[in-house]
């Protein structure tokens, strides 16, 4: 083992409390969407972890579909764990996932007791861990009883799996629903993760009451939009982008009405000495309701810049207003 974390890593790093629970989170976590499978060079993705966990990025997000290929970004992180994270595990918040399509047949996706149990034994094979610190339900089932998949969470807490329960892209009268399911069965709903940028804000509509209202945390995902909320496609769609290579971004979706109000709140990020990245990721901590901001990460740099925004989380009413009339 070649690696020793920074001897500093939590001083400069901000820690919020999760809901009404014991545990904190960073206010920049980090996701492995993307940058992680078994198509990516792993050393790249072993630099950015490093990095992020000198700067005091403990919680690090998984899912058990990530890669590609799916379920690869879960072997890379065990091989990192492996590696480079073993003796510092207990100083670590691993989450993983399940929900979307992972294997063939009638078992492999959506809600059900016998898909959540199982996709949470494969990541931790994966992953080589006894546990992870969350797991989540990654979307609902409309078909599935919801008693069924939250007492498949329960279970999973409880039979030591996992130390606590989430959900995720829950809508607000959902999350209200698994909050009392869980509450009754005596495994908490601990946080909530929801996508949450300046150009989507469903969150606004209500569920952001509901988990201020169950005490639950909430971690967004795609704080920068897949990218559209920094400087890069300011003039075009450059090569190896997400959106030259149409994976989680749309060229269809970076119309000129986007570009331009990009363009506006960039000019703003730059009155507040910022780049619109590190806005971006500032702009959603505002609430405080939002526990921390799950960011993605192609190279070093990038976590770099994003634990930077916590350096001015603070907006004026009249950056606010600026921000609000640039998204109309």
């Amino acid at each position: 083992m070649d690696y020793l974390p920074a001897e500093n890593r939590y001083s400069s790093m901000r820690y919020n409390r999760v809901g009404s629970s014991g545990i904190r989170l960073p206010a920049i976590s980090l996701g492995l969407w993307h940058n992680f499978g078994d198509v990516d060079v792993f050393q790249n993705g072993r630099n950015i972890a490093r990095r992020a966990f000198d700067l005091g990025i403990t919680h690090f997000d998984l899912a058990n579909n990530y890669g590609p290929s799916p379920g690869s970004a879960e072997e890379t992180f065990g091989a990192l764990m492996r590696k480079d994270f073993h003796p510092w595990r207990d100083e670590m918040i691993i989450s993983s996932k399940a929900g979307y399509l992972m294997w063939p047949g009638p078992y492999g996706e959506w809600g059900s007791r016998k898909y959540l149990v199982a996709s949470c034994d494969q990541s931790l094979a994966r992953m080589g861990l006894k546990y992870v610190d969350i797991f989540y339900s990654h979307r609902f089932d409309p078909e599935t009883p919801l008693e069924e998949t939250m007492g498949a969470l329960d279970y999973i807490v409880r039979s030591g799996r996992a130390l606590y329960a989430g959900i995720s892209s829950y809508s607000a009268e959902q999350t209200a629903r698994a909050a009392k399911l869980l509450r009754e069965l005596g495994t908490p709903c601990l946080i909530h993760q929801p996508k949450y940028n300046m150009f989507d804000r469903w969150i606004e509509g209500g569920l952001t009451d509901t988990l201020e209202k169950e005490k639950i945390g909430c971690i967004v995902f795609s704080p920068l939009a897949q990218g559209l909320l920094t400087n890069k496609y300011l003039n075009g769609i450059p090569e190896e982008s997400r959106a030259a290579k149409h994976t989680s971004l749309s060229p269809d979706s970076i119309t000129h009405d986007k570009v331009d109000k990009v363009k506006k709140l960039n000019e703003i990020a730059k009155a507040r000495r910022q780049s619109l990245a590190q806005m971006a990721v500032a702009w959603t901590l505002r609430n405080k309701v939002i526990t921390s901001s799950l960011i993605g990460a192609s190279k070093v740099a990038h976590v770099e810049e994003a634990v930077a925004a916590l350096n001015n989380l603070t907006f004026s009413a009249g950056e606010q207003q600026a921000i609000e009339a640039a998204l109309k």
